[in-house]
């Protein structure tokens, strides 16, 4: 009787099994909305950032064109690469969690910056003499800078340790649903950017002005609310199997054999990499190599998107001071100039859905949809011809009389063209970007082995950051080799559409480059495969290594080994 009485109690403390999946459902459901919440504060930011940077760089610190769209990019480029970076930071330094409150505190520390320089105070700031306190320029470019470095710093350990790529379990998908999953994905972070678009460049534009920078600022404390209540949940754990600098160490050790000729050692190689390997004189063993060996026959598509993102970051750089030397006037409403962004983001809104339907019938039919590297290869010439079209709309720009317009409070002279005649050129950059960048990630996770994927998606991030970076490069060269002419600071006094033609005729070159070899990466019907040898197959190589080392053995065969 004590027995049953107890064991009937243990069963009655035990939770009914059917109580088990609500609670389960329920908890995912609210990792879900956390998730979702913080990656929408995060990019509210970001964008909150971005949007009219280059307006408060002329108009509130007197930047020249070329200075304040070099500014612009390198942030998002930093912003861009620092999950990678940060990423690395948190699984071999101080840990996700220590990493994840530090990147909290920096993200609020650089949004709050932002204000204190973009606040106007004179209008508070007055003494009993009646005279405004004011901001020295150097010390506003130094809290400006500050600030930017911070939320830079902040937004990558946000998007590394939150919102990774690999937080997605996207393993065992076929490639139909990899493209469907990575086309729906880049959806929904274009429709939150179309939100912000339009919402935080009418506010700093046109309502509040400066005092915009305010909404970053008060968009981080959702964040961190959201990371408070679900600390635990939201942080993702990758799987070990690699890491960023393993990759790294075993090219700078292969260049380091190559170059110190220790040909003595390991002879005859079939690839400069193998000499990396310990049976060849090298620090790492031969799953590493051969796993460096699979990703770098992604490197060729890695490097020609470099040239196609500096064609992408046009918009909020180039295209941007289009616009605003521009007509904004719709009747008697000013136009925000962020609001002709949401026209290069429409194309992507409504082409995911239509390249999910095609694809969808094409399967149903029993037909091969088009190859993703046929996309990417549409996609840069899209991008070409884009570049292509705004150095025409320039010469057409510059062909209407001035007219005076008030941006931000001052009194500028633009072009009385419609900005409206601007849009074809960013429609042909949104439709470049819903074809290429899906493609490319599919292409990234399909083509290499399970347990190097997110070191693949690592190197294609900083593709897209390198890419803003060489944007940057690109416009600094252009405006000192031509003396400022080709990217001026008064349009109409310049030339700029012969920078668009330059980048058009060095993208179009980029487009062939890459037709040119996309014929490797047409099959994705086989995936990537590491090579996986044993553990003792692995002594025994080091040990030939050792033998050949002392020239005690001239051949040992590990074959029947492996």
């Amino acid at each position: 009787m004590p027995e049953g009485r107890s064991q009937a109690r243990r069963l009655s403390q035990t939770p009914p099994v059917d109580q088990k999946p609500p609670r389960k459902s329920r908890k995912k459901l609210q990792v879900i909305v956390c998730v979702l919440l913080v990656e929408l504060c995060e990019r509210f930011t970001f964008f909150g950032i971005v949007c009219n940077m280059i307006l408060f760089c002329t108009v509130k610190l007197g930047y020249d064109n070329y200075l304040a769209a070099t500014v612009n990019l390198c942030f998002i480029g930093a912003s861009t690469l620092t999950p990678v970076l940060v990423g690395w930071f948190a699984e071999t330094c101080i840990g996700r969690t220590k990493v994840l409150y530090l990147c909290a505190l920096l993200h609020f520390f650089g949004t709050a910056m932002l204000p204190v320089v973009a606040f106007p105070f004179e209008d508070f700031y007055i003494n009993t003499h009646h005279m405004t306190h004011q901001l020295e320029p150097r010390e506003q470019q130094i809290l400006f800078y500050t600030g930017l470095l911070a939320a830079a710093l902040g937004i990558g350990g946000i998007r590394a340790i939150l919102c990774p790529m690999g937080a997605y379990s996207l393993q065992g998908y076929n490639q139909h649903q990899l493209l469907s999953f990575f086309n729906w994905f880049y959806w929904l972070v274009n429709l939150n950017s179309t939100v912000v678009f339009l919402g935080i460049a009418y506010i700093q534009q046109s309502v509040a002005q400066n005092l915009g920078f305010l909404i970053p600022f008060t968009s981080v404390l959702l964040a961190l609310i959201a990371i408070h209540m679900m600390r635990n949940k939201l942080t993702y754990n990758p799987k070990k199997g690699g890491s960023l600098l393993t990759t790294l160490g075993v090219f700078v050790n292969s260049l380091k054999m190559c170059c110190l000729h220790y040909r003595h050692l390991s002879g005859d190689v079939v690839s400069w990499l193998d000499r990396a390997k310990e049976n060849n004189g090298g620090r790492y063993s031969e799953t590493h190599v051969e796993n460096v060996k699979v990703l770098i026959k992604l490197f060729p598509l890695y490097g020609l998107q470099l040239l196609y993102r500096a064609c992408i970051t046009q918009i909020p750089s180039g295209y941007y001071i289009q616009t605003m030397n521009s007509n904004l006037h719709l009747n008697d409403l000013l136009l925000p100039i962020g609001a002709m962004n949401v026209i290069s983001i429409l194309p992507l809104l409504l082409l995911a859905p239509l390249i999910e339907l095609v694809t969808t019938c094409f399967l149903s039919r029993e037909k091969t949809p088009l190859a993703p590297a046929k996309v990417i290869t549409l996609g840069h010439a899209c991008a070409s011809l884009s570049v292509l079209v705004a150095g025409l709309s320039e010469l057409q720009r510059k062909l209407y009389p001035l007219v005076e317009q008030t941006l931000s409070g001052k009194v500028l002279h633009v072009s009385s063209m419609p900005c409206f005649q601007l849009a074809p050129q960013y429609i042909l950059l949104g439709v470049a970007e819903a074809l290429v960048t899906p493609a490319c990630s599919l292409i990234s996770f399909q083509l290499t082995p399970s347990h190097i994927r997110g070191i693949s998606l690592h190197f294609l991030t900083l593709s897209y950051g390198g890419g803003c970076f060489l944007g940057a490069f690109i416009i600094q060269l252009a405006y000192f080799s031509s003396g400022g002419n080709f990217y001026p600071n008064t349009l109409h006094d310049g030339n700029l559409e012969r920078f668009f033609f330059l980048l058009a005729s060095l993208m179009a070159i980029n487009t062939l480059v890459f037709w040119r070899a996309s014929y490797r990466y047409i099959d994705l019907s086989v995936q990537g495969k590491a090579l996986t040898i044993s553990t003792l197959t692995e002594k025994l190589l080091h040990y030939k290594a050792t033998l050949r080392f002392y020239d005690t053995v001239d051949h040992l065969s590990i074959d029947s080994v492996s």
